[in-house]
């Protein structure tokens, strides 16, 4: 905290640092590589660039296959990297290349070490055999016990009738608040436990659960969020302050100096953490979010305070874990252990909240063929702040694009998103090159980082659109809505999957703000926000040259692209953060009444 006395913040940095000693140790003493190979990941791209490159080159002088495996796993190039492992030229050497094909999920050497291999087991699905390999090799290793006790655990918290209990608080004295806060019949008193937040993650899911906050407060209802135990300093931010300000919005962090041992322990902690904050801050709801650690902690809570509590589920990350899995492995990670225990937990926790909030009508489906009662399922979608239709800050696509510096010719195409896999975008990339070589000046920007974004670049460069195809990365969030304006069609051209199906992006509402036309994948969740309200056209998914004719039907017809995108601007002032705020507070209103 910027106030915080300077004894306050050297308490809180020794303690912050005694949490990464307890992070690093149980990291060296699970597997030393994995934990240098994890480390290696987390360095700036300006340093693993250049790493990447020397140990490539070393690797093709000496004719080791681990130096270039571990350079095109560092520089993001995951798929490279297993196929070089795969591909039989020469062994992944030591510990090191057995560590590399675990991360890499590539096909696993027979001699794996036992605690390397239960982790490969887990992270393919197969709970039972991971749980076998470390249960035998514990009669030689004290490290094996205790893996096998933190597993055992972690299979604890996922199985389906598992709960965390804590003490119960006392009730708040009937006349007055807790701990003197005044209590006012009128708005409520949330309290969000939140996976991350703002400033230290930028991402969909912060800038959500931000927008939320900053409503919320705009509309009379008092919020306040924390979020998990540890962040953000178990992800590399160990100057981090236990009070966070952003745009008015508290966010609390949970940062003791000490962790248990096993997830179990640290679930337990971070209920009994929150229900502390809960009774500070005279909460009268508690709000959570994907995915199930979050909610069973949540119910522990509310169990403890007597305080009714909302689920709000955002994705299916069960789906997500399968769809992130290698090709060839998805099949099986559909069937696995883990994904069954997954999909039945989530389907408990939706069960046993007193409402769950979902992003889109499709989602709300699959939850009521689940069991759970459609009338305490509420669609509450993605949004856009109220001061994004500001007529004021309209302005052309070229206008914007001579403040970014950007070329003012052609149609341009593109998106503000994650840059990863399922997005789709080697299909856009695609989909702009075949229409250049049809002669249609149609130009790119892809804005965003992630995983998939070397491969990317390799595929413009591949295709010889280096001078037509911008992507300039990460971009402040300040700057993302001039990208927006700038670009022509806002593309969402995702890979169908289960998860895609269901789970509705942020960034197109955004830019139906702006008045842009969307092209999206024809799939439930996206045709849900552009089919429906008339706001942009639907390609096949999985199909770069269906994507091709949306973008060139748009790109030849100035005049649809206004009509598409006025619409789209008519159905973004229907989903504004504000409004979402009164589908809130309807929610805590009824579960207030009935709890």
């Amino acid at each position: 905290m910027a106030d915080a006395s300077p004894g306050a913040r050297a308490r809180t940095l020794l303690g912050n640092l005694r949490v990464v000693a307890t992070v690093a140790a149980q990291g060296l003493e699970d597997d030393p590589v994995r934990l240098a190979l994890l480390g290696a990941r987390r360095l700036p791209s300006t340093w693993r660039g250049p790493l990447a490159d020397g140990l490539g080159a070393i690797g093709r002088r000496t004719g080791r296959v681990s130096p270039q495996v571990l350079g095109l796993f560092l520089a993001d190039h995951a798929d490279e990297a297993r196929d070089l492992l795969d591909s039989g030229d020469g062994p992944a050497d030591g510990l090191l290349g057995r560590e590399l094909a675990v991360q890499l999920d590539a096909e696993l050497p027979d001699d794996l070490p036992p605690r390397a291999a239960a982790r490969a087991r887990w992270q393919r699905g197969n709970v039972s055999a991971a749980l076998a390999i470390l249960e035998k090799a514990g009669s030689r290793s004290r490290a094996a016990r205790r893996h096998h006790a933190r597993l055992t655990s972690e299979l604890e918290v996922l199985t389906p009738g598992h709960a965390i209990s804590i003490p119960p608080r006392p009730a708040p004295d009937s006349t007055s608040a807790r701990r003197g806060v005044s209590t006012d019949l009128a708005a409520h008193r949330v309290l969000h436990l939140l996976t991350n937040s703002l400033p230290w993650t930028q991402s969909g899911y912060a800038l959500r659960s931000h927008s939320i906050l900053r409503a919320q407060l705009a509309t009379g209802t008092a919020a306040e969020a924390v979020t998990r135990l540890g962040y953000p300093v178990t992800v590399g931010r160990p100057w981090a302050s236990p009070v966070d300000v952003v745009d008015d919005v508290t966010y609390h962090r949970l940062l003791p100096a000490r962790h248990a041992t096993t997830p179990g322990g640290r679930l337990a902690q971070t209920a009994e953490l929150l229900a502390d904050h809960a009774e500070r801050f005279g909460a009268d709801v508690l709000h959570t979010t994907t995915h199930f650690p979050n909610a069973l902690v949540t119910r522990a809570a509310a169990e403890a305070t007597g305080l009714p509590w909302v689920y709000e589920t955002r994705g299916q990350l069960e789906k997500t874990w399968v769809a992130s899995r290698p090709a060839y492995q998805r099949e099986e990670a559909a069937a696995s252990e883990r994904f069954a225990l997954w999909h039945a937990r989530e389907t408990e926790l939706a069960l046993a909240a007193d409402h769950v909030a979902v992003l889109s009508e499709t989602m709300r489906d699959d939850l009521a063929a689940r069991g759970v009662p459609r009338e305490r399922i509420t669609v509450v979608p993605n949004a856009v702040d109220d001061t994004l239709l500001d007529p004021s800050l309209l302005c052309t696509p070229t206008e914007a694009r001579a403040r970014l510096g950007l070329p003012e010719d052609g149609v341009w195409v593109g998106t503000v998103t994650s840059v990863v896999g399922y997005e789709g975008l080697d299909y856009l990339v695609h989909a702009v090159a075949e229409l250049r070589a049809g002669g249609h000046d149609v130009r790119c920007a892809i804005v965003g980082d992630g995983t998939s974004r070397p491969a990317l670049l390799e595929l413009v460069s591949s295709l010889g659109l280096t001078d037509s195809v911008v992507m300039p990365g990460r971009v402040p969030r300040e700057r993302a809505a001039d990208w927006h304006r700038a670009l022509d069609i806002f593309a969402v051209p995702r890979r169908e999957s289960e998860v895609t199906r269901t789970v509705t992006p942020l960034k197109p509402i955004e830019a139906m703000a702006f008045g842009r036309p969307v092209v999206a994948s024809d799939l439930p969740a996206l045709a849900e926000i552009v089919g429906a309200p008339g706001s942009g056209l639907l390609a096949a998914p999985d199909d770069p040259s269906s994507l091709a004719d949306r973008i060139r039907e748009l790109s030849d017809d100035a005049d649809l692209r206004r009509t598409l995108g006025a619409r789209g601007r008519e159905f973004a002032a229907t989903r504004t953060w504000q409004a979402m705020a009164g589908r809130y507070a309807t929610i805590y209103d009824a579960i207030g009444r009935t709890t």
